[in-house]
């Protein structure tokens, strides 16, 4: 960790409100990408990840000064998404389905793209976040981390709790199931003209 960002982290282990504001400045964002990749919601990525600072805050006495700061908050809020999923299942299944709330989050490629393009890329990018949705926790997050938010393997493991090698069969399993799934959609777009 940078000697800037462990000042930042002692200040604010000792109480200095305004060391914590600049960690949530310098993480929100990055935070809020990987909460969105688990739960595709705005609303809930938004309160996941403010559940995951207070969370932080409270245990910033046990933060270990040896790790890297980015892959605690990761692994906090990678949990809380988790946890804000979970919760979501269970009013579903106590009330049923909410409806879907497309907001047009997935764009075409290029912007001078024709609609028939676009509308195609739309479908692909729903057929993914759906098949994403579908995967265990451990290879949700694994392939999030690794393919959305650029982390390393060994960023991976410490998120996960395990070792390298459990990542890397992670991010394996997971694209592997990816690829089953929209491999023979991308081979059905390929006889048409898209």
């Amino acid at each position: 960790m940078e000697a800037a960002e462990l000042e930042r982290v002692r200040r604010a282990r000792g109480g200095d409100a305004e060391a914590f504001r600049g960690i949530v400045e310098t993480y929100s964002r990055p935070l809020w990408r990987a909460a969105f990749r688990v739960l595709d919601d705005h609303v809930a990525a938004e309160d996941a990840v403010q559940d995951a600072f207070l969370h932080a805050w409270r245990a910033l006495d046990r933060f270990d000064e040896h790790a890297e700061l980015s892959t605690w908050l990761y692994r906090i809020t990678i949990n809380a998404a988790i946890d804000h999923r979970r919760e979501r299942r269970r009013r579903e299944a106590r009330s049923g389905p909410l409806p879907e709330d497309f907001d047009g989050q997935v764009t075409a490629r290029s912007p001078a793209a024709d609609p028939h393009r676009q509308a195609y890329w739309r479908e692909m990018a729903g057929h993914a976040q759906e098949a994403i949705s579908e995967l265990p926790e451990a290879e949700r997050t694994a392939i999030l981390l690794r393919h959305f938010e650029g982390r390393s393997i060994a960023e991976i493991a410490r998120v996960l709790g395990g070792g390298e090698n459990a990542a890397k069969q992670a991010v394996f399993r997971a694209v592997r199931k990816l690829r089953a799934v929209l491999g023979p959609l991308m081979e059905i777009s390929r006889g048409e003209t898209v």
